[in-house]
C-alpha cells in the first residue's frame, strides 16, 4: 500500500504471507468503504472509490469482500466510523516520512506510530513539516517481464498526458499531473499494457539517499509503518546508496 513504492518493494511484496495479505485485504476494503460515503457508489464521478477498486482488482480481493465494503460505505451494513488523519516525520538520516491514517481512535494510533518512528531511529513531526517536499501524481509501473518495447511505451504514454517517462532496472515508471490519469490509464488499456502499479499518488521533489545502518533502520520502519492496520499509505524520499556504508 505504500505510495511510490520502488519496483523492489513491488517484487517484495508479490511474495506476501497470508498475514499480510490479510492486512491489505483490510485496509483495501477500509479505503472502499470510505470512498463511497465521501462519493457515492458509483466509481463513474468517484475517482476515488475507482482507485480503490483498481487496487482490490490487482491484489484479488475476493468480491464479496468488495461487496460487504460497499455496503458499509452505504451505510446498509454496520461499520466503524473512520477518521482520516495525515502524520508527518522524520525517518534515519533526515528522510521525510508521510503518512495516510483510517482510524476509529486516533489517540491509539498516535501513540502507536510515534512508538514505531522513535523505536526504528526517526520521529514523528508536526504537521507541514515534510509535505512540502512531495506533490501529488499519477504512478504508472510497467513490468519488463510482460512488455519491453521502452520506445513504444515511452510514446504511448507522452500521446496520452504523462510528464515523464524513466526506464528502470526491472520496470518502466510513468508519472503524470492527476488530472491525465484517466487518459492514460485508457491509453495502455487499449494497447493491451498491463501494469503492475497505477495509482494517485505522493511523489518526492528531492531524495534522501542512505546506506549501512541508516538504510536498514529506514526499511525497516517503513516496513513496520505498513503494516500497522491503521496506516493506509506510506510515502518517503529515501533512496538505497549501493556498496556504501555509515562512518
Amino acid at each position: 500500500m505504500s505510495g511510490h513504492s520502488k519496483w523492489a518493494n513491488i517484487k517484495r511484496k508479490k511474495g506476501a504471507n497470508d498475514a499480510i495479505r490479510g492486512k491489505i485485504t483490510t485496509k483495501i476494503g477500509r479505503e472502499i468503504t470510505v470512498a463511497v460515503r465521501m462519493g457515492g457508489s458509483d466509481p463513474v464521478g468517484n475517482m476515488r472509490l475507482k482507485l480503490a477498486l483498481s487496487k482490490a482488482k490487482a491484489n484479488n480481493i475476493p468480491k464479496d469482500n468488495i461487496q460487504r465494503a460497499i455496503q458499509k460505505g452505504l451505510g446498509a451494513v454496520e461499520g466503524s466510523n473512520y477518521e482520516e488523519l495525515v502524520y508527518e516525520g522524520y525517518g534515519p538520516g533526515g528522510s521525510a516520512v508521510m503518512l495516510d491514517i483510517l482510524t476509529d481512535n486516533r489517540n491509539r494510533t498516535a501513540a502507536d506510530i510515534r512508538h514505531l518512528f522513535s523505536k526504528y531511529g526517526g520521529n514523528l513531526g508536526e504537521t507541514g513539516c515534510v509535505n512540502w517536499l512531495f506533490k501529488q501524481k499519477a504512478v504508472f509501473i510497467v513490468d519488463k517481464e510482460t512488455y519491453d518495447n521502452e520506445d513504444e511505451l515511452m510514446t504511448i504514454a507522452l500521446d496520452a498526458g504523462a510528464d515523464d517517462f524513466k526506464a528502470e532496472d526491472d520496470s518502466f515508471e510513468i508519472t503524470a499531473d492527476p488530472a491525465d490519469f484517466d487518459a492514460i490509464a485508457k491509453a495502455l488499456e487499449d494497447n493491451k499494457i498491463e501494469t503492475v502499479q497505477a495509482e494517485i499518488t505522493m511523489v518526492p521533489d528531492t531524495t534522501v539517499k542512505l546506506s549501512g545502518k541508516s538504510a536498514e533502520k529506514m526499511v525497516t520502519l517503513i516496513d513496520a509503518l505498513e503494516e500497522h492496520d491503521d496506516v493506509q499509505s506510506v510515502y518517503s524520499n529515501y533512496e538505497i546508496e549501493e556498496d556504501e556504508s555509515d562512518a
